[in-house]
């Protein structure tokens, strides 16, 4: 019995040892730029988010669990594990509009409460949650933070409420301040994705932490003739374009022939052309536009410094990643693909998205199921290699396409 107790006892050690670990994750830049200005943390595998400044310490583990107080220079909750009430405490660097939603584990939007609110120390007191484990989200223009919440209320016919308690106009307690440490709820094994912005620079980092550390992004200047930014990531020895291509301009400046909804003209282009995906310029931000082969051949589609990629390339980045078998679930976003988007990890950070195409034809189709990506070796005078991604599979297939046709590009760093 005793050695039986003994055995029990270690592994209730080890699992805690597992899920408690506290890490300081540290930012520090390279290369284009030495200076952090903000960065987001993506929580890959609880889907979480938050923007700090570049200064700030990211603090990992447990989030207002078990807190004996509550430091209001940050988001927190207190008590936490809550009973019947509890108070959510932030601050606000300048005045804006600010969004607070509380969902169950399940997803389902439980409270929800947002207003324009001044700057200063906000206050907020939380009611009637039934027993369970919430997701406390804060958003607003410039930053989101994600906070955990547990409720022990044995009181199941109380009615949930988020009441507004006010605010303090402080000049201490800045979430922008020097060295401010912003918590962030982190589970071993949980992967993150570190975006670090410094000005025009950007940069993608993913990690899986093991231990406090200093996470240095390597900046290298992507813009384009329209002045366009593009985030950058490092995968094995490639430095890829984190984002799709979205110039209407060849790096020349030269415009950039667009046929709108013409079809014919489409069809007909041999000297190069893009598109928006439906002729709807509003998809350019998330998806980038589509350019048909005769664009991609100029050899001046890309900022400078950069290039579209070779079949040869494309390879080398499959390869890196195991093979096109699963090489696709490790390029794709996580979200905004249609379900089930089979294997999608976005551990490389390349962060494909599904941004549809436009056939030789001129019809478009696919958008959020789909997506393929130019490279610069031609097949035959007709066909050019392609390398494709989908929501219902997680391999990266490697298919020669009609040069007529309207892919994306992603550049790759000379």
């Amino acid at each position: 019995m005793k050695r039986t107790i003994t055995f029990l006892l270690l592994i209730i050690f080890a699992t805690a040892n597992i899920y408690s670990q506290n890490y300081n994750i540290s930012f520090a830049a390279n290369g284009a730029s030495t200076t952090v200005g903000t960065v987001k943390v993506d929580n890959l595998t609880q889907n979480t988010s938050l923007t700090l400044n570049g200064n700030d310490i990211l603090h990992l583990g447990p989030v207002g669990i078990n807190e004996t107080s509550f430091n209001i220079n940050n988001p927190m909750i207190y008590p936490n594990p809550m009973q019947g009430k509890a108070e959510l405490s932030f601050h606000t660097e300048q005045e804006g509009d600010i969004q607070i939603t509380i969902n169950d584990i399940t997803g389902k939007e439980i409270l929800h409460i947002g207003n324009k609110y001044p700057k200063g120390n906000h206050k907020f007191q939380l009611n009637g949650l039934k027993q369970g484990m919430y997701l406390v989200n804060i958003k607003s223009e410039t930053y989101s933070y994600s906070l955990k919440l547990i409720s022990q209320n044995s009181n199941q016919n109380e009615t949930a409420a988020i009441e507004y308690l006010g605010y303090e106009n402080e000049t201490s307690g800045k979430l922008k301040n020097t060295n401010t440490t912003v918590n962030m709820a982190y589970t071993n094994g949980d992967r993150l994705l570190f975006k670090g912005t410094s000005g025009n620079y950007s940069n993608i980092i993913t990690d899986i932490p093991t231990s406090s550390k200093t996470i240095s992004f390597n900046y290298t200047a992507c813009t384009d003739y329209d002045n366009n930014n593009y985030a950058t990531v490092q995968i094995g020895t490639q430095i890829w374009m984190a984002e799709n291509l979205k110039t209407t301009h060849y790096k020349n400046g030269v415009a950039i022939t667009y046929p709108g909804t013409n079809n014919t003209a489409w069809q007909n282009n041999t000297t190069g052309a893009y598109a928006w995906y439906n002729d709807t310029v509003t998809y350019a931000a998330t998806y980038g536009a589509l350019y048909n082969w005769y664009a991609v051949n100029t050899g001046n589609l890309c900022p400078t410094g950069w290039h579209v990629p070779s079949d040869a390339e494309w390879t080398t980045l499959t390869t890196y990643l195991g093979g096109e078998s699963i090489a696709g679930g490790k390029l794709k976003s996580i979200s905004t693909w249609n379900n089930p988007n089979i294997g999608a990890t976005n551990e490389t950070g390349f962060t494909a998205l599904p941004a549809g195409f436009r056939r030789d034809i001129g019809s478009f189709g696919s958008i959020e199921k789909y997506s393929l990506w130019w490279s610069v070796t031609e097949w035959n005078n007709s066909y050019a290699w392609t390398r494709d991604a989908s929501y219902d599979y997680s391999n990266m297939a490697r298919i020669e396409y009609e040069k007529k046709a309207g892919f994306s590009v992603r550049c790759i760093k000379n």
